[in-house]
C-alpha cells in the first residue's frame, strides 16, 4: 500500500478541519491520502442515540469513513486505543494507550503505507489542548523521526515492512492571523511565533468532480459526524471573500521548502511534488543547529546535511546559510558531487548580536545551488535568541514532561507557546520554585528580579545568582502571596484572571525577561457541621454553617466569560464531619432543559446539572486523581429520580457502582411551568475519594450546566473557580481548608478507567479494508501468512465458507451486505482449512437486490489477519 499523505489523530472527526485541503490535493495532484485514528471515540458523546462504548465506537468509525470518503480518502486505520474520557493530560493518555506499544503500531502503519508527508494535530502542551490530541501528535512526531531507523521496532522488518523515512511533518492549524478569500494564501499568514512557517490551502477552490467548492464538501463531511452533534453546525460562507483557508504549521522537514505564499500546494512542494527549478525530488536538505538557544556573542555550529535522491546523483555546488538581521553566519561552503543516495554535511558558525532581544525566534535558511544545472533548493530551521541567564518557574508536572520530551527529540521550538502557569489561593501564599539556567558557553553569575502585580508579593523579590557553569542550572524558591483578598479571583479578574509575573535575569549587562501567568483561585475556610446534615434536599443553617460560596460566574461560552447571567445562578454550602463531605447547592434557573431518560445517566453536562469537583490533596496532576460528581435534578420526568454519576475522574460511572454510600436528594417543582430551579444535597463519603483529604488545601469546585433547549446541549456554564479549561485542570480549582479535620496521610487509589475500546477485529469496515490493502488490523503484528477464505457457497438460507487459518487461533466471521451485518459467529480455528456454516434469515430475498460478502478477522497470540470473499 502506497500513500503520499497520512493524517494522524486521536478520534474520528479530528481530521475534519483538514478535509478541504486533503481533498483538493487528491483531486488536483493525485495525492493518495490516509488517516490514522488512535481511538474510535467510544468514550465520547452520542447526540443521536443511547449507544456507548464499543457500539458507539463502531458507529463513529462509520461516520469517519463516510466523511473522509467525501474527500476521496479510502484508507482509515483505527488503532484500537481506548477513548477513556476528556482529559488535558498527554501523559495520562500515553499511559492508558500503552506507551511504546501504540507508538509501535503507528510506526508499523507508517512503514506499511510509506507516506512522504505526515499531518497531525498540535503536539504542544498549550492551554486548552486536549490531552488525547496532544499525545496523538507526539506519537506522530516520534513515528516521523524513527520510522526510517531499522533498529527501532526491528520486528517490523521481520514481518515484511521495510524502514521508511517520511519527508515532512505538519500540524493542522496555526497560531496567529490570516485573511480569508482566494488571495489569503498569497497574502500569507502572520504567526504569533515569528519562526513558525505556516502553509495555506484555500477551502473555496472549486472541485470539478463534485461540482461545488471544497468548502461545501468539507461542510458535508462535518455534518456527517451526527453522534457529535455536528449535523447542526453552520456551513461555510457563500461569499468567496469570506471563505477561509486551511492553515498548517511546519513541524519539521527533511527536504527543500518553497515560499508558503506561492500557492495552495506549497506544503507539498519538495516532498511529494517537485519544485520548479529546484533540486531533484527526493533530495534531502536538513538544517541542524547544535542547539535551539543562541546567546549574544557566543558562536555555535549549525550543520547542513545534503543527501542525493536514491535514484540519481547531485552535481557539485555551494551551500550558503543566512539568518535575519542581527544573525551573523560564516561564508559559503563547497558541496562536492554526490552519488545517488550519498550524504555529506557542512558546518557554519552562527552568532546572534546583542541587538537581538532575548526570546526572539528566527529561522536559519540554507540554500544549495548546483552550478552545472542552475538548480537550487532551500530549507530552514527555527532558533531562539536567549539570555546568558534565564529564569523560569517550576512547571506543572505535565508541562515539565513535555519539555523533557522536546529536549530529548531536539524539538524545543514546540515549547515556544507553552505558558508558564501557577496558581495561588485567595488570601494565601505558596512557595514557587525558580529555575535559573545558563545558556551561554561560559560561566556566569548575576541576579533575578521577580515583579508581581499590585495585591501580591514575592519574597524575596530579588535572587542573587552565584556562578553557574555553562549549560548548567540552579534552583531557588520564592514565596508568592496574595496580600489583598479583594483582588477578583478566577476569570473575574483582569485578562480573565491571567496575572503576569515577570522574571528578569541579568548577567554582565545582558538582560532577559520571561513572563509567568499566575491564576488567583478562590479560597474558603470551611467549618465542620454542628449537626450532621440529613440528606433531604432542604438546607438547615445548623447543618451548613458559614456563608455560601457563589456559583454564578460564566466560564462557558468564552465570549461571556467572567460575567453573570439572569438565566442561571447558584449558591453552594460545604461542610464535613469525620467521615463525609456534605454539599448543598441551590440553583436558580429560568427554563428546564432536556430531561434525559433514566437509562441515559451519563455525561450530565448535556443538560441542567451540577458538577462537584474534589481534589483531596490539592495536588492532582490530572482528573484521574480526583473525584468528580455529575448530578441531574431528575431523569425521565420532572418528578423522576435524580441522575448521579462520576465523570472523567478516578472511577467513572454511575454513582451506585462507583461511589457506594454517596447520597443525593433534590427538591424541585413538579412541573416545568412551575420550575424556577432546584436545591440539591449530596453526601460524599471520604472512603470513595481517591485519596485522604489534606485539610489545609483541598481542591474544590462547583460548576452548574444550564440548558434552555431540548437538544441535549447546555448553553451556559457557571461556577466558583471559572477559568477556561477548568474542568480538566485541578490546579485551577478553588482551595478550601477544613477546620479541625485531621490529615490521615496520603494513600492514593489507582484509577479505574473504562476498558471498553472498540476493536478492529470486530469491525466489518476495518476488516474489508485490511483484507484489501494488507495493512494489519489495528496496526497490530500480522499473521504470516494471512488468513484466507478459500471459497464461499450458498444453499437456501445458509452460507458455507471454507477458511484457511495460518496457525491455531480465533476467527470472527460476518456476512455483510455493504451496510449491515446479516449474520456473525466466532470460531476457534485449528491450523489449516475448516468449513464454517452460517444461517442468514431471508438470504434468498436479500440476494435479489444486494451482493453479499463473507468477512473474517483472525487473532493468534497478538497477531491478526483479515480476509474477505464475495458470494458469487
Amino acid at each position: 500500500m502506497k500513500l503520499n499523505i497520512l493524517f494522524i489523530g486521536a478520534h474520528p472527526d479530528d481530521e475534519a478541519s483538514t478535509l478541504a485541503a486533503l481533498g483538493q490535493w487528491g483531486e488536483l495532484h493525485d495525492m493518495k491520502v490516509g488517516v490514522i485514528t488512535a481511538t474510535r471515540g467510544e468514550g465520547g458523546g452520542n447526540a443521536v442515540g443511547l449507544e456507548e462504548g464499543p457500539a458507539l465506537g463502531l458507529i463513529r468509525e462509520a461516520e469517519e469513513r463516510d466523511a473522509v470518503g467525501l474527500a476521496g480518502i479510502e484508507h482509515i486505520y483505527n488503532l484500537d486505543a481506548l477513548d477513556f474520557f476528556y482529559t488535558a493530560s498527554a501523559p495520562l493518555s500515553r499511559e492508558v494507550w500503552g506507551g511504546e506499544e501504540l507508538l509501535g503500531r503507528i510506526v508499523r502503519v507508517v512503514r506499511a503505507t510509506r507516506p512522504e508527508i505526515i499531518v497531525t494535530m498540535n503536539p504542544s502542551a498549550v492551554e486548552g489542548n486536549h490531552g488525547n490530541h496532544q499525545q496523538a501528535a507526539m506519537y506522530a512526531l516520534e513515528a516521523y523521526l524513527c520510522s526510517g531507523d531499522p533498529s527501532v521496532f526491528p520486528e517490523h522488518l521481520e514481518e515484511g515492512f521495510a524502514a521508511w523515512t517520511p519527508q515532512r511533518i505538519l500540524r493542522s492549524g496555526a497560531n496567529g492571523t490570516g485573511t480569508t478569500g482566494p488571495d489569503s494564501v498569497a497574502e500569507g499568514y502572520v504567526p504569533t511565533v515569528e519562526s513558525d512557517l505556516v502553509f495555506g490551502c484555500w477551502d473555496g477552490t472549486p472541485s470539478e468532480a463534485h461540482g461545488k467548492r471544497w468548502s461545501a464538501i468539507k461542510d458535508e463531511a462535518i455534518w456527517t459526524y451526527e453522534t457529535q452533534g455536528w449535523a447542526e453546525r453552520e456551513g461555510s460562507p457563500s461569499d468567496p471573500e469570506r471563505i477561509a483557508s486551511t492553515w498548517m504549521t511546519l513541524l519539521h522537514t527533511r527536504t527543500p521548502l518553497v515560499d508558503p505564499t506561492s500557492g495552495g500546494d506549497a506544503a507539498l512542494r519538495g516532498a511529494t511534488l517537485p519544485i520548479d527549478g529546484g533540486l531533484p525530488l527526493g533530495t534531502h536538505l536538513e538544517v541542524a543547529p547544535e542547539r535551539y538557544e543562541f546567546v549574544a556573542g557566543d558562536p555555535l555550529p549549525v550543520k547542513v546535511v545534503v543527501t542525493a535522491p536514491q535514484g540519481e546523483g547531485l552535481s557539485a555546488g555551494t551551500v550558503t546559510l543566512q539568518g535575519p538581521n542581527g544573525w551573523t553566519v560564516s561564508g559559503a561552503r563547497a558541496l562536492p558531487a554526490l552519488d545517488a543516495g550519498e550524504s555529506t554535511s557542512v558546518s557554519f558558525d552562527v552568532t546572534v548580536d546583542a541587538s537581538v532581544e532575548p526570546g526572539t525566534t528566527a529561522r536559519l535558511e540554507a540554500t544549495v545551488s548546483i552550478e552545472a544545472t542552475g538548480m537550487a533548493g532551500t530549507s530552514s530551521a527555527p532558533v531562539r535568541a536567549a539570555g546568558a541567564l534565564e529564569a523560569s518557574i517550576e512547571p506543572l508536572e505535565e508541562i515539565r514532561e513535555f519539555r523533557e520530551w522536546t529536549e530529548n527529540l531536539d524539538l524545543k521550538h514546540l515549547d515556544a507557546l507553552v505558558p508558564e502557569l501557577f496558581a495561588v489561593g485567595q488570601g494565601r501564599s505558596r512557595d514557587l520554585g525558580i529555575t535559573i539556567r545558563n545558556y551561554s558557553t561560559r560561566p556566569h553569575n548575576g541576579s533575578v528580579e521577580i515583579t508581581v502585580p499590585d495585591g501580591f508579593s514575592a519574597t524575596p523579590s530579588t535572587l542573587e545568582v552565584p556562578t553557574i557553569d555553562a549549560g548548567d542550572s540552579m534552583q531557588s524558591t520564592v514565596e508568592i502571596a496574595n496580600t489583598d483578598d479583594s483582588v477578583p479571583t478566577a476569570n473575574r479578574g483582569q485578562d480573565e484572571g491571567a496575572w503576569q509575573v515577570k522574571l528578569l535575569a541579568e548577567a554582565e549587562g545582558c538582560r532577559s525577561q520571561r513572563t509567568a501567568t499566575m491564576n488567583l483561585v478562590p479560597s474558603r475556610v470551611i467549618e465542620p457541621a454542628t449537626t450532621a446534615p440529613v440528606i433531604d434536599g432542604v438546607r438547615d443553617e445548623e447543618e451548613y454553617p458559614g456563608e455560601p460560596i457563589p456559583v454564578d460566574t460564566i466560564w462557558d461560552p468564552v465570549s461571556a466569560a467572567g460575567s453573570t447571567t439572569e438565566s442561571v445562578s447558584g449558591d453552594c454550602w460545604l461542610t464535613f464531619d469525620d467521615e463525609n463531605l456534605y454539599v448543598f447547592v441551590s440553583v436558580t434557573d429560568d427554563v428546564r432543559g432536556t430531561i434525559l431518560p433514566v437509562d441515559d445517566n451519563k455525561r450530565q453536562r448535556r443538560t441542567d446539572s451540577v458538577e462537584i469537583y474534589v481534589d483531596p490533596r490539592g495536588n492532582a496532576a490530572n482528573t484521574a486523581e480526583t473525584f468528580i460528581a455529575g448530578i441531574m435534578p431528575s431523569m425521565g420526568s420532572m418528578t423522576g429520580p435524580p441522575g448521579a454519576g462520576r465523570d472523567r475522574d478516578n472511577h467513572q460511572g454511575i454513582a451506585e457502582e462507583t461511589a457506594p454510600g454517596m447520597e443525593v436528594a433534590v427538591t424541585m417543582a413538579d412541573s416545568e411551568e412551575e420550575y424556577s430551579g432546584y436545591d440539591l444535597e449530596v453526601k460524599i463519603p471520604f472512603e470513595v475519594l481517591p485519596d485522604a483529604i489534606d485539610p489545609r488545601h483541598m481542591g474544590f469546585n462547583v460548576l452548574i450546566n444550564d440548558s434552555d433547549t431540548q437538544n441535549q446541549a447546555a448553553q451556559v456554564r457557571v461556577g466558583w473557580s471559572t477559568f477556561a479549561g477548568v474542568r480538566a485542570d485541578p490546579w485551577r480549582w478553588g482551595q478550601v481548608s477544613l477546620e479541625g479535620l485531621e490529615d490521615a496521610g496520603s494513600e492514593p487509589k489507582d484509577a479505574v478507567l473504562p476498558s471498553t475500546a472498540a476493536r478492529s477485529v470486530d469491525s466489518p469496515l476495518s476488516i474489508i479494508q485490511s483484507a484489501g490493502d494488507r495493512v494489519p488490523l489495528g496496526g497490530h503484528s500480522p499473521t504470516r501468512p494471512h488468513l484466507e477464505i478459500v471459497s464461499v457457497e450458498r444453499k437456501k438460507d445458509r452460507i458455507t465458507a471454507v477458511v484457511h487459518a495460518p496457525v491455531k487461533g480465533a476467527a470472527k466471521l460476518f456476512v455483510w451486505d455493504g451496510e449491515s451485518v446479516l449474520a456473525e459467529m466466532e470460531r476457534n480455528m485449528p491450523e489449516g482449512e475448516r468449513r464454517v456454516n452460517m444461517r442468514v434469515p431471508g438470504l434468498p430475498s436479500v440476494l435479489e437486490t444486494t451482493e453479499v460478502t463473507v468477512l473474517a478477522s483472525f487473532q493468534s497470540e497478538g497477531a491478526v489477519s483479515a480476509a474477505a470473499r464475495r458470494l458469487e
